[in-house]
């Protein structure tokens, strides 16, 4: 078996019982990042009042609703499969390297590649050389284990204090993956980060990335090619940036189990994206 399957499968337990954790000490306050556009812009200046929040059903009070200061904590993961050489590959790291520059002072960030294994070049670090100098290690080639490496990013985004972001870029369809879509897509509910992904044509085809971005609240961004990538990193993070972040204490509903979430902004057209829902207590 190769050495990141296994890794892959105590990841896929991992993150089922972290969520659950995190769900059950923060049961009396639940936090949610938004994004609510008008269908193309970002719509900022909205306050509490101007949102709904049902849990289960059930309306909620919005306790707290700001653009958050806490520091951001990213999971970059590249597709460095055999379809990734040349200028293509300069192009990818020029596109990450602007997503280093744009950190701000107390940000971190993990880079993780991808081909046909998974592998984890820097945990969380607010260390910038040592993330630059992760994305100049060699192409790996050979096939693509997109699933895997999406819970990587997931998993590593949360291993530390602050808002979770992960960010997968792929510009082919899965080969290689132990996971099952699905596993990875159910793991993504149950955790916190929102995850953006960004493909080129055959990483589009398939829904897995289209569903595990949809159940964090995040987005798939399609990239006509690698030349556009750099523009498509940018704007992930400042879209991330002017997200709102949400809070609310449950009133009239269980303490255990998934919790379906609606939100919806008061007397405007508008398009509001965020996590399907959360699972609180250990069930």
């Amino acid at each position: 078996m190769r050495p990141f399957l296994v890794g892959a499968l105590a990841l896929l337990a991992t993150i089922h019982i972290v969520s659950a954790q995190v769900f059950k000490s923060r049961i009396d306050s639940v936090r949610v990042d938004v994004l609510v556009t008008d269908g193309r812009d970002v719509m900022l200046g909205l306050g509490p009042q101007d949102f709904e929040i049902f849990d289960n059903g059930v309306a909620q009070k919005v306790d707290l609703l700001t653009f958050e200061k806490m520091p951001l904590n990213i999971a970059l993961a590249l597709d460095m499969s055999g379809s990734i050489r040349g200028e293509r590959l300069e192009q990818l790291r020029d596109a990450a390297r602007a997503v280093v520059d744009g950190l701000e002072a107390d940000d971190k960030i993990a880079v993780i590649t991808f081909s046909r294994d998974v592998s984890l070049h820097t945990r969380m670090t607010g260390d910038r050389a040592l993330a630059l100098a992760a994305l100049q290690r060699p192409s790996e080639g050979g096939d693509t284990s997109l699933v895997d490496a999406t819970l990587g990013a997931l998993v590593a985004s949360e291993s530390a204090d602050g808002r979770p972001l992960s960010i997968v870029f792929s510009d082919g369809a899965d080969t290689a993956s132990f996971l099952q879509p699905d596993a990875v897509v159910a793991a993504a509910k149950r955790g916190e980060s929102v995850l953006y992904a960004a493909a080129v044509s055959a990483a589009r085809r398939t829904n897995f990335l289209r569903d595990v971005t949809g159940v964090t609240g995040g987005r798939l961004m399609d990239v006509g090619s690698t030349r556009d990538l750099r523009a498509v990193f940018i704007k992930i993070l400042s879209e991330f940036r002017q997200r709102y972040v949400m809070s609310f204490t449950p009133q009239g509903v269980a303490k255990d189990g998934w919790h379906r979430l609606e939100l919806r902004v008061r007397n405007r057209r508008a398009v509001v994206s965020a996590r399907s829902g959360y699972q609180a207590g250990g069930r």
